[in-house]
């Protein structure tokens, strides 16, 4: 059996993925790196990984799939996916394998993943609508998982499919997580290994709800990719509904409550019209307001 390990990079913070590289340096690990940083990450750039480097990004399903596939490619039976700022550990990877090799004995495994303790909230996400389905101690059944930690064979990869590069980025990994389901397959989280992990910059609090704060160039991919995946019948109705309702609110609350509005509402905009006319791809640069671009846009 031979696992690899799949970290997608956009100007990370190189100590930390060097501490993840240092963490899976065991010949029992295969670590592939996939920057789609401008320039490369000198410091990366040795004998312990296969660094592939992508300075015109490619985006993340499409550096995912290229991880994969040169995993696969090279005898890997399995693959973790993870993010640059991944607080992933042999002994939660470890665990996840185990639990992969014993259902796929019994079950149609596309892809298990931890449970995730957010660090804004500190505590382990129950999910908001889909708690999942426990069906035993350590397991229970979900609708999807986040890429960050998720496990997959490559019998799973070649039965689902690559990740759909066209979105670029956001909802990638709840897509393959769908599609695998609307082929019968399970998608498994497991609640004996939990990883610390944070999704946006910020949580801001308004009138008692919270919201997730990211770069506002990620409003103009979640804008559109929620327009372009509610039209598919094999997404949740829970999911569309939620999503979909939510525009309104989430414009206001990046156009007038968080800092650089007027940036966000302009990404939001953008994000809306290109949903609608089912545009895909990488944002044209065109509409990239030159202030707005920070290090973890995209």
């Amino acid at each position: 059996m031979s696992v690899g390990v799949v970290v997608i990079l956009f100007n990370p913070n190189v100590e930390h993925v060097r501490s993840l590289i240092d963490a899976f340096c065991a010949p029992d690990w295969n670590v592939i790196l996939v920057d789609n940083s401008p320039s490369p990450q000198q410091a990366l750039l040795t004998t312990d990984v296969t660094y592939l480097h992508y300075p015109s990004n490619i985006g993340i399903a499409h550096a995912q799939n290229v991880g994969l596939k040169v995993l696969f490619n090279e005898g890997s039976d399995y693959a973790f996916l993870l993010d640059q700022d991944s607080l992933f550990s042999p002994d939660i990877a470890v665990e996840l394998v185990r639990q992969f090799q014993d259902l796929e004995q019994r079950s149609p495994i596309a892809a298990i993943g931890p449970s995730i303790y957010c660090q804004f909230s500190e505590c382990v996400d129950q999910g908001v609508l889909q708690k999942g389905k426990q069906v035993s101690e350590k397991l229970k059944t979900v609708k999807q998982i986040i890429a960050s930690g998720m496990l997959i064979s490559k019998r799973a990869f070649e039965r689902v499919g690559e990740k759909e590069n066209e979105l670029f980025i956001d909802g990638v990994d709840h897509e393959w997580c769908w599609r695998a389901r609307a082929k019968g397959m399970v998608i498994y989280q497991s609640l004996s290994a939990c990883m610390p992990h944070r999704q946006g910059d910020d949580r801001v609090k308004i009138c008692g709800v919270t919201f997730k704060q990211g770069a506002p160039i990620r409003l103009y991919y979640q804008f559109r990719n929620v327009l372009i995946l509610a039209r598919r019948h094999y997404v949740p109705l829970y999911w569309k509904l939620r999503h979909v309702c939510a525009i309104p609110l989430r414009y206001l609350v990046n156009r007038y409550c968080f800092e650089q509005g007027k940036t966000r509402g302009a990404f939001m905009w953008a994000g809306l019209k290109d949903g609608l006319k089912r545009k895909t791809g990488p944002i044209e640069h065109a509409l990239i307001p030159k202030s707005s671009v920070k290090k973890s846009d995209t």
